[in-house]
Order: C-alpha cells, then sequence, then structure tokens
C-alpha cells in the first residue's frame, strides 16, 4: 500500500478544539450504557473512526497523516474525556501505529492489511502480552504462550490475560517466546478472524469495563512465517519494552486526564444545580466548594503541564527519557487526586450511579494500572540518581 494509491489514504482528521468538542460529546452520549452493560462500545469507536481519530499517527508514507506526540495526547484527552473505554483502545492503536512509524517492524502485507480493514471501519491493533500465571511482563519474566515452527509459518498456543480490545480487535499482538533449540522472545502479529482463537469473559471490573479486557485462548492458530517480530537483546539479556516508558507510553496518562476534566465538568454542574433548602443558594456560592474547585483545577492543570510540556520537550529533541516513568507517576497521582477531591467534597451523592462522578471515580483509578506502575517506576529512579 503506498502514498500514491488515493485509495490508500486515511482520513485527515480535524484535531481543532471544537472538532475534538464535538467527539468528545458523541462519545459520551453512549459511555453511562456501556459502563453499564460492558459490551464493545462501537458507537464510541465509529464515531472516533469517522473523526479519522483511531489513525491519526499512521505515517504520511503510508498514508496517514502522521500526528505528533502534542496532537495525538490532545486527541487521547478528548476522548478520554468522553468515554475512557473508547479511549483506551484508541491509545493501544494509535500506540501500534506509532511505533509502527518509527521503527517499522510489521511485515508490509500485514500492516497493509491492518490498513485496509481502517479504511472500513475502526479496526484495532494491541498487544496481548498478559499471562493468568505470569501476571504483567513489566515485572519479569517470560511468557509461557509459545510459537512453534509449522509447514504454514507458526503455530501459536497459549492463554492470555487482560486482552484490552477483545472482539473488537482486528489484530492481536502477541507476546511468545519460540519453541527453537535457541528460543527467542517477541510478538506475533495474528489476525483476528484466524480459526483457533477463542475469548473467555473475564472482564468484570471496577473501571473502563467497555474495555472488553477479557482472557483469550490461543488453540494451535496458523500463523505466516514472517509475522514473528524478535525483541532483541540488550547486551545479551532479556529486558521487557514495557519495564520504562517511552514516549508512546504517554497515551495512557493522556486518556485519564480526559477523565479528570469530566470529573471536573460534573462537579461543576452539580455545585450550579444543588440548591439545599437551608442554603437557599447553590452550592457553587459557598466559599467550601470554590475552594474544592480549586484544588480540582490545581490538580489538572499540574497533569497538563507534566503532560505536554515533556512531550513538547521531546518533540522538541530534549532527552527526558530517564524521567518519563516518574512523570506518568505524577500524572497519575493528580489527575486522582482531581477525582477524588470532587467527590470527597459531595459525599453520598458523588457515589450514586445516577451521578456520573461515580463513574468518573472507577475509571480514574484504572490509571495505576498501567506500566511501568508506581513503585518500579520510584525504585528505577532512585536508583538512577543514587548511582545504583
Amino acid at each position: 500500500m503506498t502514498v500514491t494509491d488515493e485509495r490508500a489514504r486515511l482520513a485527515e482528521p480535524d484535531v481543532s478544539p471544537e472538532a475534538l468538542a464535538r467527539v468528545t460529546a458523541e462519545l459520551a452520549a453512549t459511555a453511562p450504557e456501556h459502563d453499564r452493560t460492558g459490551d464493545v462500545p462501537w458507537a464510541g469507536l465509529e464515531a472516533a473512526h469517522r473523526a479519522g481519530l483511531l489513525t491519526a499517527t499512521v505515517a504520511t508514507r503510508h498514508g496517514g497523516p502522521g500526528l505528533g506526540l502534542v496532537d495525538t495526547a490532545r486527541v487521547l484527552v478528548a476522548l478520554g474525556e468522553g468515554d475512557p473505554s473508547v479511549a483506551l483502545m484508541a491509545a493501544n492503536n494509535l500506540n501500534t501505529h506509532q511505533a509502527q512509524a518509527a521503527h517499522p517492524h510489521w511485515p508490509e502485507a500485514a500492516y497493509d492489511d491492518l490498513l485496509r480493514r481502517s479504511q472500513t471501519g475502526p479496526a484495532l491493533a494491541n498487544a496481548i502480552r498478559a499471562e493468568p500465571e505470569l501476571g504483567a511482563p513489566a515485572r519479569g519474566g517470560l511468557p509461557k504462550t509459545t510459537a512453534r515452527r509449522a509447514a504454514e509459518g507458526w503455530s501459536l498456543s497459549g492463554h492470555k490475560a487482560y486482552a484490552t480490545g477483545g472482539e473488537a480487535l482486528a489484530y492481536h499482538v502477541v507476546w511468545v517466546v519460540t519453541d527453537e533449540p535457541t528460543p527467542r522472545v517477541g510478538h506475533l502479529l495474528v489476525p483476528a478472524d484466524a480459526p483457533g482463537i477463542s475469548w473467555i469473559r473475564t472482564w468484570d471490573h471496577l473501571g473502563l469495563r467497555a474495555s472488553n479486557t477479557h482472557d483469550v485462548v490461543y488453540d494451535d492458530v496458523l500463523v505466516p512465517a514472517e509475522n514473528f517480530v524478535e525483541i532483541p537483546l540488550t547486551d545479551g539479556v532479556y529486558r521487557d519494552p514495557a519495564a520504562t516508558a517511552g514516549p508512546g507510553s504517554f497515551g495512557h496518562p493522556a486518556l485519564y486526564l480526559g477523565v479528570a476534566r469530566a470529573a471536573r465538568t460534573a462537579f461543576v454542574t452539580y455545585a450550579q444545580e444543588r440548591v439545599p433548602a437551608a442554603l437557599g443558594r447553590p452550592i457553587a456560592t459557598t466559599e467550601r466548594i470554590q475552594s474544592v474547585a480549586g484544588e480540582i483545577e490545581a490538580q489538572i492543570g499540574q497533569a497538563e503541564a507534566l503532560l505536554f510540556g515533556t512531550l513538547l520537550r521531546l518533540e522538541a529533541g530534549h532527552d527526558v527519557g530517564p524521567q518519563l516513568s516518574v512523570v506518568k507517576v505524577q500524572i497519575a497521582r493528580s489527575v486522582v487526586a482531581a477525582v477524588q477531591a470532587a467527590v470527597a467534597a459531595l459525599g453520598n451523592p458523588a457515589l450514586s450511579r445516577a451521578n456520573p462522578l461515580e463513574r468518573h471515580l472507577r475509571d480514574v483509578l484504572c490509571v495505576r494500572i498501567h506500566p511501568p506502575q508506581e513503585d518500579t517506576a520510584l525504585l528505577a529512579a532512585g536508583r538512577r540518581v543514587l548511582g545504583q
């Protein structure tokens, strides 16, 4: 697929504040229902696809917009403000295309297939890495899921957990170890419609309930030989790429910044509309609520400054790599603090399922899950500072 072929061109997204606000509103209209049912949020995914946001990071040489780090983060903030389950799937997909743009590693046939699917509807790809026994790969260890040599290329067998995107995926990027005499570790690119893939509906979570993050089982799934992408060793040692943050991993904190913004809106709406009989005026007129609103604004402002300031420095060529993991930690702390401040101030009403703040609180707590997690990020930073 080449950019000279007009059919290969992908939609150019409008990332103006007005256009992104319209997408946010469209996603927000269906987010509560998807949260309640846990079904794939197809309406939100379709809205993001129509706006060209799911393929915004496809390289220009592949007919894509080639969106940069800052604008990609703005897109994910907007999606997260509308429906964070949609935003999580979008973040994973945009990161896939962003990585391919920076370091081409997909075989041409597979990537062309993904782009063709992306022209007609949401075509998502995501790394499928965690396993029930191993847990999160960023904590160390090797996968039990195995790629064995077969006449057709590779035969994939194994059981994965927390496969975000679920049955909405077009491609699985499966973390595997080969059964060769000298085993290799890497990712196997698997079309989601390949025979031998089955889903176990295990996702019954506190937040991001519509993200379809179920378990998946691969039973002798045949994949072309060229679809194996080896993860190179560093000084002869395997180090998992998820153990440290990279520029592409900032899509996750960006979407939770969107959740914090949605919580701020919900807080303001409630404070302006709530008129207790004993007070006789909206609680928004009280110094207590005004102070809380200021605290929420301070936390969101801090998260925005950290997120966009860091990405601007990256785009300018500054070496901020060693600090990326702890910056993510601080963004996570800020967005959680913003939503918790809103909930604490309003008490029981904020914890009611009828109030969107209840959903925003559940969703924002999921920011802590994404690797590298707080304890490992702080430990690594401390060791670096102390020269250990």
